[in-house]
């Protein structure tokens, strides 16, 4: 997840239903490996079933829900429950452990007590470090702390780990060499370059791209983006984050994923069809099976359920 305010800042007021329309379907369904569907529900006002039903629409199968405090994180697991195509990670984001103060040992054990509740929770994740807005040691110090106690609850419970890692590479791989690498790693929203993704790359992870790879400005990221091998590399929104062009500007959602699929398979000169298959499978290696699919998208591709609500058209 993005923070686009200096933690505690006033939460902007949710733009409402600005919603960009749909672009076409992908020819093959594919995963988002990052979304959080609360967020985004809150920031556009497109709930969770909605945001379901527009994603099978355009090819967009499965989603990853991702807590970062325990409410958020308690609010995945039960999306995860209730609808197949969900599954749920749980932490607390490095944003988090600085605001909580005296209250993060108290966070951290109610978190914790989630693991192992339920087996739509395939992750511990969004932890990391962020030190954008962080700049005083105690901060970073107990970020550190965090980060290491979820990397110990991955392990302990066989959960792949999902990484936030802002303006903090080598203090984030001293932490992981430090600890050891869980055996399946996401580099969520990855913010390296080449070099850092080969170094990512040569611990085992996978590097998830969402749409600031289609930034002009993102040329390091392209190129890291074009060395990831096929076996390695995700796709994700980060919604309501980090809106792809052409639609950058507009509250991000899952049903808007094809357009970083398509930016990202055309730039890595691979057949679309080809690319959606291996993102797709990539998913299920990371986080596993997401068990009984959906009849609406067992087939792949943008299925519409039948029955399936009228969302009112293309632009919400």
């Amino acid at each position: 997840m993005t923070i686009s305010a200096a933690p505690g800042a006033s939460p902007a007021p949710a733009p409402g239903r600005d919603l960009p329309a749909p672009p076409e379907p992908l020819p093959v369904a594919v995963t988002d490996a990052h979304t959080h569907l609360g967020t985004t529900a809150r920031k556009s006002g497109l709930q969770p079933a909605d945001a379901l039903a527009r994603a099978r629409r355009v090819g967009v199968r499965r989603l990853v829900d991702v807590g970062y405090d325990v409410e958020s994180s308690r609010a995945a697991m039960a999306l995860a429950e209730q609808h197949d195509e969900v599954i749920a990670a749980l932490a607390i984001h490095p944003h988090d452990v600085v605001e909580l103060g005296d209250g993060l040992d108290e966070a951290m054990r109610a978190l914790e007590g989630l693991l192992g509740t339920s087996d739509r929770v395939r992750a511990v994740g969004e932890t990391g470090l962020d030190f954008y807005w962080v700049k005083d040691g105690c901060g970073r110090d107990a970020q550190r702390a965090a980060f290491a106690a979820h990397i110990g609850w991955a392990k302990a419970h066989g959960l792949a780990l999902v990484i936030h890692d802002r303006d903090a590479h080598e203090a984030l791989t001293e932490v992981l060499d430090a600890e050891g690498w869980p055996e399946r790693v996401q580099m969520h929203c990855f913010s390296g370059d080449a070099a850092f993704a080969r170094r990512c790359l040569d611990a085992g992870a996978y590097l998830s791209f969402p749409g600031t790879v289609t930034f002009k400005a993102n040329e390091a990221l392209r190129e890291a983006a074009r060395i990831t091998p096929l076996d390695r590399i995700l796709v994700e929104t980060d919604a309501p984050y980090l809106t792809p062009i052409p639609v950058r500007g507009r509250p991000n959602a899952s049903y808007l994923m094809p357009h970083t699929v398509r930016f990202l398979a055309e730039l890595r000169g691979e057949p679309l069809e080809e690319f959606c298959a291996a993102i797709d499978a990539n998913a299920t290696a990371l986080f596993g099976d997401w068990g009984t699919e959906p009849a609406s998208v067992a087939g792949g591709g943008g299925t519409e359920p039948a029955g399936a609500a009228d969302d009112g058209g293309s632009d919400g």
